[in-house]
């Protein structure tokens, strides 16, 4: 059982809807003071509402750092400092090559990678003072080790997070604070059913466990990453996804 971590200060970005919001559910459930970061004010409200007393919404864009600057400190003075960072936010709108603008690629980029950045830039201050600071990145298994038609500015943004992420360990190992990410594989969220009930029948076929991730899957791999338990880990993922990237072929399924 791992030691309690009720009362901690959770930042999480990009906490409204999806992976998230089962991060910020995970840890709310577990006695946590949560800080569910997201774009729109209403939605993050709604979930801070759902989530209990101890969650509270602070609506912040992860590309413009002087918003995510106003997240951390309103994080600090709600909740006591911050403990906890899980740098979440992302988008995938899928495009292939061809047909994509660099504009999106720009965006794309701005928000999972450089939104990353600028979430560990704005926190750190926080995290330095914290007995036990923890930053946690949700990345993915698209890009680092898998790829998929018409994400490849996703896929290079959760690629670069786990770049980042190496380095960030040893700069912040310094203060005490370790960074790890944990890599999704086909999580049931939103944004996933949007792509139809034959894409999720397909994927969850070639998944040995035979069934797509939920949210709280990812949760409880970043709980494990944030207790007193992981301490001496730092600069490392955990690939959540079922069993997903083992498999060389669908063949090797039912071999």
């Amino acid at each position: 059982m791992l030691t309690s971590l009720a009362g901690k200060s959770v930042v999480v970005t990009g906490a409204s809807k999806g992976i998230g919001k089962g991060i910020a559910r995970v840890f709310a459930r577990q006695g946590a003071k949560v800080l569910i970061v997201a774009r729109h004010a209403g939605q993050a409200e709604a979930t801070a509402k759902e989530l209990g007393a101890g969650a509270s919404a602070f609506a912040a864009d992860v590309t413009k750092p002087e918003e995510l600057d106003a997240a951390a400190e309103a994080a600090a003075e709600r909740n006591g400092g911050i403990d906890v960072l899980c740098a979440n936010a992302g988008i995938f709108p899928q495009v292939k090559i061809e047909e994509m603008p660099p504009e999106q690629w720009d965006l794309v980029l701005a928000t999972n990678l450089k939104g990353t950045f600028l979430s560990v830039k704005a926190c750190l201050p926080y995290l330095k003072k914290s007995e036990a600071g923890r930053v946690i990145l949700t990345s993915s298994i698209t890009g680092p080790i898998t790829g998929f038609p018409g994400w490849t500015h996703y896929g290079a943004s959760k690629a670069g997070q786990l770049g980042f992420l190496r380095t960030a360990a040893i700069e912040l190992a310094r203060y005490g604070i370790t960074v790890n990410a944990v890599m999704p594989g086909n999580i049931i969220t939103e944004g996933l059913e949007g792509l139809g009930a034959d894409y999720l029948k397909t994927m969850a076929a070639s998944i040995p466990l035979k069934r797509l991730g939920t949210v709280e899957d990812i949760g409880y791999a970043a709980l494990f990453l944030a207790s007193k338990e992981a301490a001496y880990i730092t600069g490392q993922t955990i690939v959540v996804d079922g069993g997903q990237i083992l498999p060389e072929s669908l063949e090797a399924l039912n071999a």
